[in-house]
């Protein structure tokens, strides 16, 4: 790439979720036009977040089209976790199993694989396509660092980043190895991985919720992009409309007493971070100037947008674009 004084500017779109169609719209708004199978614009550069598949209609084909452009270079992306999922659920441990359960062993393997079912039931499980998506799924940067911007799926976590360099690959892509690590819960490869494709979650101590799908929480993720957010009222992100209970199963609210130590994040990077995967919206604003989730939730009926960047330090809400 050019250094960032010539910078040709980058259009980081969010987590398409198999959403073919609104991705070309999108592209085509921003000018990019599709010549022999590949989308490209004759000056700028996309970049995907990660999360080409699971849930939408066209879940090969949003994967073609972005593979396409990378390949042919009018594209970078950086590993979703539902990318990282699926390389799980095709990956033995060695002995024979699967990293991801094909059954449904507990709560957490029944919403795996019940997210994940769409893409098998299209692709096919174990057939040539499948396989090839694996194998160019493992090739794809867990984060980048472009100089002027960073990108990265969930969440830019300098200590985690600086761990997994020398567990990572050449295109700080994932590896066998760390594949299987990152997937036993008890390596500390999982909490750094978990962190960058998951963003940092805190424990509610008594409290716990139940989600959309009915799913038993007892811990939360966090606004770690808001220097602000102190304290577990201000920094949980609880779904709006969600009952939050005791141990009792009462109703109860957050406390607003300070978030103890070994449980805050500090994001210290020290220039503008693009992500995804926080099912964002245009009704909520920007989430920072400093660190913008362009997720906006695709696939629960929002909109897939892309921000234009093009060298600031502070990112404005003005600069994101959507289909037409």
């Amino acid at each position: 790439m050019p250094d960032q004084e010539n910078h040709p500017g980058y259009d980081v779109i969010g987590d398409v979720h198999g959403h073919a169609d609104a991705l070309t719209d999108l592209l085509t708004e921003m000018d990019y036009v599709e010549r022999d199978g590949v989308w490209a614009h004759p000056e700028r550069q996309a970049i995907f977040v990660g999360d080409l598949i699971d849930r939408g209609p066209k879940q090969v084909e949003s994967v073609r089209i972005a593979r396409a452009m990378v390949e042919a270079g009018s594209a970078q992306i950086v590993l979703g976790n539902h990318e990282f999922n699926a390389v799980a659920y095709a990956t033995t441990d060695g002995q024979g199993d699967f990293l991801r359960p094909h059954v449904e062993e507990n709560d957490r393997s029944r919403k795996n694989r019940h997210q994940h079912k769409e893409f098998i039931g299209e692709v096919g499980f174990g057939t040539q396509e499948h396989c090839e998506m694996i194998e160019w799924f493992e090739t794809i940067p867990l984060w980048l660092d472009l100089g002027g911007l960073r990108v990265v799926h969930a969440c830019w976590s300098s200590d985690d980043i600086e761990y997994l360099r020398s567990l990572v690959g050449e295109n700080n892509n994932l590896t066998d190895e760390l594949v299987v690590t990152s997937s036993n819960s008890t390596h500390p490869s999982y909490a750094a991985v978990e962190t960058i494709l998951k963003g940092p979650e805190i424990p509610l101590g008594d409290l716990h919720y139940h989600d959309k799908e009915n799913h038993f929480r007892d811990k939360a993720r966090i606004r770690w992009w808001d220097e602000s957010a102190t304290s577990l009222s201000t920094a949980a992100m609880i779904p709006g409309g969600t009952i939050i209970l005791d141990a009792d199963g009462e109703p109860a609210s957050l406390p607003d007493d300070p978030i103890a130590e070994e449980h805050r994040f500090q994001f210290d990077s020290d220039v503008p971070v693009i992500f995804g995967h926080y099912w964002w919206s245009a009704e909520q604003g920007i989430t920072s100037d400093r660190a913008l989730c362009v997720d906006f939730s695709i696939a629960k009926e929002g909109e897939l947008v892309a921000y234009r960047w093009d060298g600031e330090q502070a990112l404005s809400e003005d600069k994101i674009a959507r289909a037409g």
